[in-house]
């Protein structure tokens, strides 16, 4: 049963979140003054990135190829979609023309904001509940997944305020947030069939299989591309108060 929900809660939060994703980078690049035809062929190939990446980690997923490695001597497959597509995502964002631009014309509300959808990672509390998903996993992962997104909606709130605390809220988010991606895959790594299988060897976790794999192949490396976008904007704007006090 667990199985069929979270099949159609991932798929579904998979079209969202890179919906989601787009509708963003459209606002970042028209509040940037990018051009339509440049602003068009950016996010479409941006577009087809993302939705082939999304696919592709399902027929891997099935396969058992996302799960950790068998022996210390094998390719960790598990972490190359999660390090490799939130560095890629970076990258793209950092050090090309069109990414910068359009990363620059967001704000800081908008960088933490993409946060609060977080709390997706409550599922994994509902699959502890019905007994798919080890505690050592599901409890650390799934609370540290909705307490990100709260301290992003509280971050977000702050700012919408102009809050005095806001930037301290900001990077208590970033914080929570990336902290929380460590614990999770520690733990997911512990718990899973591979070298390190340490816990729950009884009943070894199912993140790394189809569908749940989809959140370290696909969600979490999107979600640490903003935590980096909203840190580095972070450090611009700290830049640029200390540039205009000199």
């Amino acid at each position: 049963m667990f199985t069929l929900i979270a099949t159609f809660y991932v798929e579904t939060f998979g079209i969202f979140l890179t919906a989601a994703v787009i509708g963003l980078l459209t606002l970042g690049a028209a509040r940037a003054g990018l051009s339509g035809r440049r602003t068009a062929w950016a996010l479409s190939m941006l577009a087809a990135l993302l939705a082939i990446w999304f696919v592709a980690m399902g027929p891997l997923a099935r396969t058992g190829i996302l799960l950790p490695p068998p022996t210390i001597l094998d390719p960790p497959f598990a972490l190359m979609p999660l390090i490799g597509g939130a560095l890629a995502l970076w990258l793209l964002g950092r050090f090309t023309m069109t990414g910068r631009t359009i990363i620059g014309g967001l704000e800081q509300n908008h960088l933490i904001g993409f946060q609060v959808f977080r709390v997706m990672g409550g599922l994994f509390l509902l699959g502890w509940a019905m007994g798919d998903i080890p505690w050592q996993f599901a409890l650390p992962a799934g609370l540290g997944d909705v307490w990100a997104g709260i301290a992003a909606m509280q971050a977000l709130g702050a700012l919408n305020r102009r809050a005095d605390n806001a930037r301290a809220l900001v990077i208590r988010a970033n914080v929570i947030g990336l902290v929380d991606f460590v614990v999770a895959v520690t733990t997911g790594i512990l718990t899973s069939e591979g070298f390190l299988h340490l816990l729950s060897q009884d009943a070894p976790n199912i993140i790394n299989l189809y569908p749940l794999a989809l959140f370290p192949a696909y969600f979490v490396p999107i979600f640490i591309s903003f935590h980096l976008f909203s840190l580095a904007a972070l450090g611009r704007k700290n830049g640029a108060a200390i540039a205009s006090n000199s």
